[in-house]
């Protein structure tokens, strides 16, 4: 009985409200693990998905949850039934502006030449 409590099964709801998963993973599982889970597992047909682990936001029970916490340490007793299914919401966090200005700085830079 200890170990199945040690285990959860995850389901990941995206913003258009399809899902990836459910999928099984043990407690000790870090977030950034959880992250890069659902990088691997995003639906190749969906427009502005995320490119890294860093553009992605899991959120469980109104938390954004911490990359360096485990499974286990976000539990929250309220929500999260032993043996039940967890949802968390995947949000992709847009690309910054300074990543904006770099790409149109970048696109700003060229040379035009006109002979008349």
């Amino acid at each position: 009985m200890a170990g199945v409590q040690n285990q959860l099964e995850i389901k990941f709801r995206l913003t258009d409200g399809s899902d990836i998963g459910p999928k099984t993973f043990p407690a000790a599982t870090s977030i950034a693990t959880l992250k890069e889970s659902v990088l691997a597992q995003w639906p190749k047909e969906k427009e502005n998905g995320p490119r890294t682990v860093k553009d992605v936001k899991l959120i469980s029970a109104g938390k954004i949850l911490e990359n360096n916490r485990t499974l286990g340490e976000c539990q929250s007793p309220l929500y999260d039934i032993p043996g039940g299914l967890t949802t968390m919401h995947v949000v992709v966090q847009p690309p910054s502006e300074k990543e904006k200005k770099a790409a149109n700085q970048a696109q700003q830079k060229k040379c035009v030449c006109v002979i008349l």
